[in-house]
């Protein structure tokens, strides 16, 4: 097969998800090289009907127990994305599909309205977008996370939120006033500040110097920022930590995150695969530093180790973060959020006895 770069989009092909039966791709098998290319695969967004918007975890190594993520799929296209291989469970791929086939819930900010009005929901900060971006291109005419943020303000109800977009700065307007009374923090997620690396890893997302104005905008707003240097690619963007965190601090950010590289599933072969032609030069490099800290292997899913790794490389990765943000002042506490401020306003108060909630 010749896995062929689309433009605007990350993944190389379109593999089936591993819960299906067949196997199917396309490949170039050299007989027709007359045939036109292929034309520009579209988005399509369709509307998913969900019971509830708040998702639950007990993973010990996320930081959070509840989230909210208005989307499915991600057209920003980062070829790394981790949340890749949930689309295979929609009977779609993890490659092109996840990227392209993008699932929205129109009912967001209702259904989120009434969990928080539960007289059984007990107040706890909520993540939003652990698992895809929850400002990817639809969000500028679907604007579903706007209505969510619009219903936390209602409820004080405290939260965080991550993103590579600077659409976000939009939302300015909820997210600075909520940030001055502890109730909201932000992330913006930096892998490099190289516009020609990011351009080929995270084909649709906001350009690095439009996320570092995002941060300014934020800060400017209001808004505790932090900036996250994810994922660490070893071989790759490694260098580029420092420069990132500095660039950072000057820009606002007031904390610091990082995670290395994830390979679980269908993600290891689409990364390989796209390493290999966006960057042959150093592919064997990589792909040896990423095995170095995942104990020989491409990935390691054990929670006590997952987001960092293990082994020499991951452990001077570790040291010079330790050493960056103790030197741009990017060590602080994390940001603490007011959960006491949470509270149902009166006029979603009559609607309670309408509905059989589950527990929250």
């Amino acid at each position: 097969m010749v896995a062929l770069a689309m433009k605007g989009r990350g993944a190389r092909s379109n593999r089936t998800g591993r819960f299906e039966a067949d196997l199917r791709e396309d490949f170039d098998d050299g007989w027709t090289p007359e045939d036109p290319p292929a034309q520009q695969i579209r988005t399509t967004l369709s509307p998913e009907r969900a019971r509830t918007i708040i998702s639950r975890n007990t993973s010990p190594d996320v930081g959070f127990d509840r989230s909210i993520n208005p989307y499915k799929g991600c057209e920003h296209g980062c070829i790394y994305c981790y949340a890749r291989p949930s689309h295979a469970y929609l009977g779609l791929s993890p490659g092109l599909d996840f990227e392209s086939r993008i699932f929205f819930k129109p009912d967001a900010a209702r259904l989120l309205e009434r969990e928080l009005a539960n007289p059984r929901y007990v107040c706890k900060r909520i993540h939003v977008g652990g698992d895809t971006d929850p400002y990817q291109p639809a969000e500028r005419e679907l604007k579903s996370t706007r209505a969510i943020l619009q219903v936390m303000s209602r409820f004080n109800q405290p939260f965080s939120i991550i993103t590579k977009s600077h659409l976000i700065t939009r939302d300015a307007d909820i997210l600075g006033p909520m940030g001055q009374r502890r109730l909201a923090s932000a992330f913006i997620s930096i892998t490099t500040l190289d516009r020609s690396l990011a351009r080929a890893m995270e084909p649709r997302c906001s350009t690095p110097q439009k996320r570092l104005d995002a941060i300014s905008r934020l800060t400017e707003a209001g808004v505790p920022v932090g900036v996250g240097f994810a994922p660490v690619i070893p071989g790759l963007n490694d260098h580029e930590l420092e420069a990132v965190l500095e660039a950072a601090k000057n820009a606002g950010a007031v904390t610091a995150m990082y995670v290395t590289l994830r390979l679980p599933l269908e993600i290891k072969d689409l990364f390989r695969e796209w390493l290999e032609q966006a960057r042959p030069d150093r592919a064997a490099r990589v792909m040896s530093l990423v095995r170095q800290t995942r104990g020989g292997k491409d990935y390691d899913a054990d929670w006590s180790q997952r987001m960092k790794g293990t082994g020499p490389v991951a452990d001077l990765i570790a040291a010079r973060f330790k050493a960056a943000v103790k030197r741009y002042g990017l060590d602080g506490p994390r940001h603490d959020l007011d959960v006491g401020q949470f509270r149902v306003p009166p006029e979603a108060r009559p609607q309670l006895d309408l509905f059989d909630l589950p527990a929250a």
